[in-house]
């Protein structure tokens, strides 16, 4: 794509009130990431554990997680690092669903939810947040699986639709890559880049990149 036809559709989406502030569209899709990729040679050992304030602890291997119920849904999402990228379409697991049709059973006292992933990195939001319909566990993007660089196999995606008709929306890190585990929390943790100075509410429309004068 050439700089003028980006600028073009750069223009386009800003007119449709789609491009956070502080924000330039890319049709790429840069990788960024703590620590090095992740590469499974199998999943024969992979697992998902969800823990802490749940009724019933949870650990899935990667046969029965694929056998969750599936959902598929359109996006932008939104880099701290400056980029965003739109109409990007991911397939994976609802953690709205999970909930509602008794998979996940979160106590009352619930609020937050760590995301554990692969290096020890995690990272927090709360527990009403990963509910919306713009967060996915991503299996899929673009009707392939994902690559290691992305997060393969597992990973949390966030962004915001195309009418900013949700209710909340955040910068991608706010989604872990090569996830392993969800810990349900009454109390709010910070995670990885959130003790490093990052915005723990991440709100790409207000520019919350950092907490810190970076």
């Amino acid at each position: 794509m050439s700089i003028f036809t980006r600028r073009a559709k750069e223009e386009a989406v800003k007119g449709e009130n789609r491009l956070p502030p502080g924000q330039s569209l890319t049709e790429r899709f840069p990788v960024l990431h703590y620590g090095p990729t992740v590469v499974y040679p199998n999943l024969d050992n992979w697992d998902l554990r969800v823990f802490g304030l749940v009724e019933e602890p949870v650990i899935w291997n990667w046969e029965e997680f694929s056998r969750l119920p599936r959902t598929k849904i359109t996006m932008d999402i939104h880099c701290v690092t400056k980029w965003s990228k739109f109409d990007t379409t991911w397939e994976g697991v609802s953690m709205k669903t999970l909930i509602d049709e008794g998979f996940i059973k979160p106590k009352a006292e619930a609020k937050f939810v760590v995301q554990h992933c692969e290096h020890d990195y995690t990272t927090n939001t709360t527990l009403d947040f990963l509910l919306l319909d713009t967060v996915l566990m991503a299996t899929h993007f673009e009707g392939e699986p994902l690559t290691p660089e992305h997060g393969y196999p597992l990973r949390f995606i966030c962004g915001s639709k195309a009418d900013r008709s949700e209710v909340e929306a955040k910068y991608i890190w706010k989604g872990g890559k090569w996830l392993r585990g969800l810990e349900f929390r009454a109390d709010d943790k910070l995670g990885f880049w959130e003790v490093n100075g990052y915005h723990n509410n991440a709100d790409p429309w207000t520019e919350e990149r950092f907490s810190r004068g970076w």
